[in-house]
């Protein structure tokens, strides 16, 4: 039996943070995953309301798998580099507060080239938050799917670092043209968190696009057995960017893996 966490992207829902979290805990998952936005933000949430927001969670008995960290710009961009990486840091401090102590976030390609000027810009931004990661306990999930797992599983190791992991999103590597299970087993040990989003591929006549869990090209009976096979035991948060009914895809992802999962 594989010993798999089930958690659900609010996001993925469309729906208002309480009513969201009243939809999880009717769907029976244990976690959620939610983004470090609008009233979630660092800069709005306030002590008081860190803890009025763990207590909601304890309400609806979930846990908080993971923060989400979306940037619109990448690590790897001089512009307002510094107040970027100020940010992170103080979600990373939220996650700690809230008791996920994980982010997920994705910092940019990885430069082919080590004397392309965003290199340098990428490892000057991970080294200071993985070093306040060390400090304060919570780790970085690299959001996968930009290049193929052994790429990053290279990059990675550059970091001596336990404050650096993987958040695994088959989806985005299937979309992007990368090995959804060579990718899986490359990233053995780094990966900390994980997406469950399906995705067709590329054809002659149709672009890679994302479709409900069990719908697209992923074998999920295999991926599952590649994770099993690399141990990992942590959060799989389910995710619905698009579709005209998140609610149902989102539930009907829930059932689809607990056909596996139990």
């Amino acid at each position: 039996m594989n010993r798999l966490k089930l958690a659900i992207r609010l996001e993925s829902l469309g729906l208002p943070l309480r009513r969201a979290l009243e939809e999880a805990q009717k769907l029976g998952v244990p976690g959620v995953q939610v983004d470090a936005l609008g009233p979630l933000s660092p800069q709005q949430l306030t002590e008081t309301g860190r803890r009025e927001f763990r207590n909601l969670l304890r309400a609806h008995n979930l846990e908080l798998s993971a923060l989400g960290c979306p940037l619109r710009r990448g690590l790897d961009v001089a512009v307002d580099q510094q107040p970027r990486i100020e940010h992170v840091r103080k979600v990373m401090k939220l996650s700690y507060d809230l008791g996920a102590r994980l982010v997920i976030f994705q910092p940019g390609r990885i430069p082919e080239k080590d004397d392309d000027p965003r290199a340098d810009l990428l490892r000057e931004s991970l080294l200071a938050l993985t070093l306040y990661g060390d400090r304060v306990g919570t780790t970085l999930a690299w959001e996968t799917g930009l290049e193929a797992g052994a790429v990053l599983a290279d990059y990675l190791a550059r970091y001596d670092t336990a404050s650096l992991g993987v958040n695994f999103d088959p989806a985005n590597l299937l979309m992007h043209g990368h090995s959804v299970f060579d990718s899986l087993r490359a990233l053995r040990g780094k990966v900390v968190h994980a997406h469950a989003r399906d995705a067709r591929s590329s054809t002659a006549s149709l672009t890679a696009q994302e479709v409900p869990l069990g719908h697209g090209d992923i074998d999920w009976l295999t991926l599952l057995g590649v994770l099993e096979e690399i141990e990992y035991r942590g959060w799989m948060a389910i995710e619905r960017e698009s579709g005209e009914n998140r609610l149902a895809d989102v539930a009907g992802g829930v059932s689809f893996l607990r056909r596996f999962l139990y």
